[in-house]
């Protein structure tokens, strides 16, 4: 059965983290699959292909199906499961978290590496911006220019989701309606547009409200 709603990261980010002369650059970005991981992991490596370690973990599944992780060198327990723990008890999914470290040669011991894994981590996440993501009944509508303005007044008072608005001949409108939500759509815009609307389902989709 397929989850209402999941958090995951909003965009890709780049965060610098210092802690006794040890460099620790985050990159945290979504990922769709194992493929797409892995080819970013590689991405990470060849950039920072000088630095000291390129530790990583990832979840993947809204069910955390698919878990992953690497302490790339780095003393055992002090790399990766700390940053798999960070994206875990967040509770995001289809979210990798690469760590890269440039060592500033003072030894940070095991209790050290996993706080400074785990705040690099934190940092990652915060600048990525953690958004909700809900199952929905994705639909398109088609109207005219009379009809828009109230059309749009209606939805937003039922805190339906607009997206994509196209101005061509007529208008046309591609809306998210939560799965939670007890709503008859194909009634309620054919109520407001007295049947001159046209209504296409679309398929489901997880959308960002």
């Amino acid at each position: 059965m397929c989850k209402a709603e999941f958090l995951t990261v909003a965009k890709p980010s780049e965060s610098l983290y210092t802690v006794k002369k040890s460099k620790f650059i985050s990159n945290v970005v979504p990922i769709k699959d194992n493929e797409e991981a892995e080819d970013y992991i590689k991405k990470i490596r060849k950039k920072y292909w000088d630095a000291t370690h390129n530790v990583y973990a990832y979840v993947l599944g809204l069910n955390d199906d698919i878990q992953k992780f690497s302490d790339d060198g780095e003393p055992s327990g002090t790399a990766g499961k700390p940053v798999l723990e960070v994206i875990k008890s967040n509770n995001v999914k289809n979210v990798l978290i690469v760590v890269t470290r440039y060592f500033g040669g003072i030894l940070l011991g095991a209790g050290g590496l996993v706080r400074a894994y785990s705040e690099s981590a934190s940092r990652g996440l915060k600048n990525s911006s953690i958004i909700k993501k809900i199952r929905c009944n994705a639909y398109k509508i088609t109207t005219d220019y009379n009809m828009l303005g109230k059309v749009q007044w209606e939805l937003n008072q039922r805190n339906i989701i607009i997206s994509d608005i196209s101005y061509t001949e007529n208008v046309q409108m591609n809306i998210y309606v939560p799965i939670i939500y007890n709503i008859d759509l194909e009634q309620l815009i054919s109520n407001i547009t007295s049947g001159s609307a046209l209504i296409e389902w679309v398929g489901n989709y997880y959308a960002t409200q």
